[in-house]
């Protein structure tokens, strides 16, 4: 029931600059027990989103390295929760993960992104006007101590998705790396999630407080395995659909332009938020 968004990946074709929607995997979201209030690391026990709770993490206008990797500040935090890395399974080499924008060379097995969440709540507002400041990192990022500000340890949330970027290699040369984002994005930097919370908050809470036991098969993952949450299938799940608030095209091999005509800005400052209602695609 909750709704997890992040930007999709075009092709830019060198030869005439049209756009082509990028296939991926799929969006995998990762529920994780993290952070020092974690009731398996002797705290009082992680809270559940509560209802009409949503979140971002990482920044649309973003065009450059905002605060550098690292764990010593909220800024540094945030950048380091934006990774990549180049999947190369047969030949053994890796980009690595570096959480810097972009690579420049095509990833024989996919280019994968991953979207680390904050896990501590101010405990009072549900959202807040730039979807942030109501939320902080833990301090490890994927664990530690939530800050003073935002006592309140949630659920930690990592989205990762893999784009089938090796689909186009023969139609570019490295290191002129052709893929675009949505939010007219050449550089990576804009990578971001949303979530909104649709948790049933007693089932999510009931989940937390009792399924993640190291003595059943809840301790490894298993959802189907919690009393408390009704697991449907896959081919369910891909039924619920909303219809868009907006009529435009935003996949296919030839668009002229990016959805809502998000124009190109390389950077390195942070770009213009644009609106348009007279869009040719």
């Amino acid at each position: 029931m909750s709704t997890y968004w992040f930007p999709k990946l075009y092709f830019q074709d060198p030869t005439d600059g049209h756009f082509e929607e990028v296939a991926n995997g799929g969006l995998l979201v990762y529920y994780l027990n993290r952070g020092d209030q974690d009731a398996s690391n002797n705290g009082p026990g992680l809270k559940a989103f509560p209802e009409g709770f949503r979140m971002i993490s990482g920044d649309a206008v973003s065009r450059s390295d905002q605060g550098g990797q690292g764990y010593d500040t909220q800024a540094e935090l945030a950048q380091s929760a934006i990774q990549y890395s180049c999947l190369r399974y047969n030949t053994g080499d890796s980009q690595g993960y570096n959480g810097f924008g972009f690579p420049n060379t095509t990833c024989e097995a996919g280019y994968n992104a991953r979207i680390q969440f904050p896990s501590c709540w101010d405990g009072q507002n549900l959202d807040s006007p730039d979807h942030k400041s109501h939320v902080a990192y833990l301090s490890g990022l994927d664990n530690g101590a939530c800050p003073d500000t935002h006592p309140v340890g949630l659920m930690h949330l990592l989205y990762e998705i893999t784009w089938n970027v090796q689909d186009f290699a023969d139609r570019w040369t490295a290191p002129n790396w052709p893929f675009v984002y949505a939010t007219g994005d050449p550089t990576g930097f804009s990578q971001h999630g949303d979530f909104l919370n649709g948790w049933d908050t007693t089932a999510l809470q009931n989940a937390i407080d009792n399924c993640n036991n190291p003595n059943d098969a809840t301790g490894q993952g298993d959802t189907s395995a919690c009393q408390y949450l009704t697991v449907v299938s896959a081919d369910q799940a891909s039924q619920c659909k909303q219809t868009p608030a907006l009529s435009e095209q935003t996949g296919g091999n030839s668009l002229s332009a990016l959805p809502g005509c998000n124009p190109i800005q390389k950077g390195p400052a942070d770009a213009t938020l644009y609106s348009t209602t007279n869009c040719p695609i």
